[in-house]
């Protein structure tokens, strides 16, 4: 079974990014590096980038790629509300033609009723995908599982972005939180990190201490991996291509 590859913008650093012409310059280099998809940040839009949606969805058509969304923002709010804007960030991915939109879970608080995000997705055709972040108060264990199975019961068609190394952040154990959650996941977020002094950086694969591949081994196979390591070097094509087929192949050979 092929697995779908999603390159996400932001491993290429945003600085980077916006120095080599923004987004829509790195689209020919993840189609020629062999990717399926493309993980879009909002955050890395100027207001004219912002204003001009139409056009990048062509753009990214045009390469055969698909669209991740990613809005630096959570789903909840403080105070347990769904953020007031979730309608505006489904509608621009739709626009880009997204097939999901990325978001943290932000202050789910459990026993709230989620009628009004249920009403929300189900009046748009992109699908949510909720990711674990690095803040200590929102992107735990706990709250993505209490959240996941409140979703589930309710039938609402959201799954999970799993952050492979989101949770050293947080001090949580990513083997365990693949335990709990993978039956939920239908996104995942391959990164890997090491610690220098008190605080963690992510690193690329090849310089990592192979860790992941075990933890990539727990969760589902069958869903897209997203690259949201750094991808650095002067052929940015045949480092991407590399990490691609890396992440393509069946893990036990990677």
């Amino acid at each position: 079974m092929k697995k779908e590859i999603v390159v996400v913008m932001s491993a290429y650093g945003n600085d980077n990014v916006k120095a080599l012409g923004g987004q829509v310059a790195l689209l020919p280099v993840i189609a020629d590096a062999g990717a399926d998809g493309v993980e879009i940040r909002r955050e890395l839009f100027t207001p004219a980038d912002l204003s001009n949606l139409p056009d990048l969805a062509e753009k990214i058509r045009q390469k055969n790629l698909f669209t991740v969304y990613s809005v630096p923002e959570s789903l909840f709010v403080e105070g347990g509300k769904v953020n007031p804007s979730l309608a505006t960030f489904l509608e621009e991915a739709a626009t880009l033609g997204a097939r999901s939109l990325k978001l943290a879970l932000g202050y789910f608080k459990a026993g709230k009723d989620l009628t009004p995000l249920k009403v929300i997705l189900g009046s748009h055709p992109v699908k949510l995908v909720v990711e674990n972040d690095q803040t200590s108060d929102c992107g735990i264990l706990s709250q993505l599982n209490a959240f996941m199975f409140a979703a589930q019961s309710l039938h609402l068609p959201l799954t999970m972005a799993f952050d492979m190394a989101n949770w050293l952040w947080v001090g949580q154990d990513p083997m365990a939180a693949a335990d709990r959650v993978a039956q939920h996941v239908g996104y995942i977020h391959v990164k890997a990190a090491q610690k220098c002094g008190e605080k963690w950086h992510a690193v690329a694969l090849d310089d990592a201490d192979g860790s992941w591949k075990p933890l990539l081994e727990k969760l589902p196979q069958d869903v897209p991996r997203g690259i949201e390591f750094p991808l650095e070097g002067e052929d940015l094509t045949a480092v991407t291509r590399h990490y691609v087929e890396m992440l393509r192949e069946d893990t036990a050979q990677a």
